[in-house]
């Protein structure tokens, strides 16, 4: 697809308007995406993973590792939402996956199943400057194609459009309305890490945006036999029962019998999606060095929330974090968090500044040398500052992180809403009102309640909560016809 004459007129008039913005001296920007996939999944994070990840390994060697990177929601479209514009999902009520709403002892708050057309999309913001954007494979952003990544400021779009799981599955024929489905057979993963390479190559003599959003690791789970068959034989070798495997978890929301949780990585097929998704981020490397382009070329990896331990077979452990996909323990939002900036920040090196995916957007654009757009990363704040070695923590309105996910998840978790100030944690539950307190820094894994202990931490914390709820326009569970009336803060 080309760009119509006159908006690439006025790309470059934008680009060339900019201070020490000529074409040839702006970073491309690779952002790759997972999909459910834990932050102990891959090596950087976690040597003594199931899974092979040495491409990640080798992303990680020459880029800043943060170690407390977040997700903005426990779920995908939200935390995706919030990776493109900047902004937290609540303000616009992109509170769970699109087209989510489950019922249990109350209804969730109202959702809104689309980004909106008025936001102004890292796409956008960048194929505005003269960039060349393209967007490969999951989006899950938008019900019908007026809201899909072409009309969100992607030049090309392979495979981007409504739907959150592959609806033809991992192999060809893919059942996709933007991506033409490969010889019978064909994986998935290894199809969009061969385009995106391909891109990469296309752009190769103007700078670029290549967004690479996989599937992997979300279900259905399936990967060829013959990367799946080592690890059914490690598998066998560690010699689990379902009593070794699983563990159970705490009610969780009134009602409700508990969960079981996977404590143990061992699922072969889940392994062989890691790994599978870890060679095409290896071909996209790959391609960058062999076309001289990986000095001039910023990549970032994360995924959109934490692995799915609770649900749908549980084919992964996220220990020693809590609980996985759709709670708002560590479990469910913290996430690799990836940026190799060539040139500019030391090779492999970490931070342990509290980052969040609303930050990818304001600390790209200023790597690109473009303008800020404040009506956009409002919520976010660039790293540019920690990437250059310059600081240490970065100034964030608020000082704090926050989370709101005022719906029933079929992972298990409980509506709530919760922020990060420091190393103190607060969960609040919207049925009921409960919180709890955690210090991330002596329990990670957040087991030892200190809500009664500290009351007046809860009381600060959830004082502050409660006034972002009301900045972003938060909303919440509602009742059931003719059933109770649920807590509101």
């Amino acid at each position: 697809m080309s760009i119509p004459f006159g908006i690439a007129i006025a790309s470059l008039l934008v680009a060339s308007s900019l201070p020490g913005s000529d074409a040839s001296e702006r970073p491309n920007v690779v952002f790759i995406l997972a999909d459910d996939l834990g932050v102990m999944d891959i090596e950087p994070y976690n040597p003594e993973t199931f899974y092979d990840t040495p491409n990640l390994s080798r992303l990680s060697s020459r880029a800043m590792r943060f170690t407390a990177g977040y997700a903005a929601n426990p779920v995908c479209s939200p935390t995706r939402y919030s990776i493109m514009t900047g902004r937290y999902p609540t303000r616009v009520g992109a509170t769970n996956w699109f087209s989510g709403d489950r019922e249990a002892r109350f209804r969730g708050a109202p959702l809104n199943d689309r980004m909106p057309l008025d936001e102004v999309t890292l796409g956008e913001a960048f194929r505005e400057a003269g960039y060349r954007t393209a967007f490969l494979g999951k989006w899950h952003l938008g019900p019908t194609e007026e809201y899909w990544p072409e009309a969100q400021g992607f030049e090309v779009n392979v495979g981007g459009f409504r739907a959150g799981s592959p609806p033809g599955g991992y192999f060809s024929p893919y059942q996709n309305p933007r991506m033409e489905s490969g010889p019978e057979g064909e994986y998935l993963t290894d199809r969009l890490g061969d385009e995106a390479a391909r891109l990469i190559e296309q752009f190769k003599d103007e700078p670029f945006l290549v967004y690479l959003s996989f599937h992997s690791v979300h279900t259905p789970l399936q990967a060829p036999e013959e990367r799946i068959a080592p690890y059914r034989e490690a598998a066998k070798a560690l010699g689990l029962t379902d009593a070794g495997r699983f563990a159970p978890e705490e009610q969780v929301w009134p009602g409700a019998g508990p969960r079981r949780v996977r404590v143990a990585q061992d699922h072969p097929t889940y392994a062989a999606m890691v790994h599978s998704m870890d060679r095409a981020v290896g071909v996209v490397l790959d391609r960058l060095e062999a076309l001289e382009l990986a000095d001039d070329t910023v990549v970032c990896f994360m995924s959109d929330n934490g692995g799915l331990s609770t649900s749908e077979g549980s084919p992964t452990s996220n220990l020693p974090y809590r609980g996985g996909k759709g709670w708002l323990y560590e479990g469910g939002i913290r996430e690799p968090f990836l940026i190799a900036w060539p040139g500019v920040t030391d090779s492999g090196t970490t931070c342990d500044e509290p980052v969040i995916s609303t930050d990818f957007y304001p600390t790209l654009l200023e790597i690109a040398g473009l303008p800020p757009k404040p009506e956009q990363h409002r919520d976010g704040v660039s790293l540019v500052p920690l990437l250059r070695g310059e600081a240490s923590a970065v100034d964030r309105p608020g000082g704090a992180l926050f989370w709101h996910y005022p719906h029933y998840s079929n992972q298990g978790g409980f509506p709530g809403g919760a922020i990060r100030d420091g190393d103190l944690k607060l969960i609040e539950r919207f049925e009921d009102g409960r919180v709890h307190l955690f210090d991330l820094s002596r329990d990670p894994g957040e087991r030892r309640d200190l809500a009664a202990e500290r009351p007046e931490a809860v009381e600060r914390l959830r004082s502050r909560l409660h006034s972002w709820y009301e900045e972003v326009g938060a909303q919440f569970l509602r009742a059931r016809d003719g059933g109770p009336e649920p807590w509101h803060p």
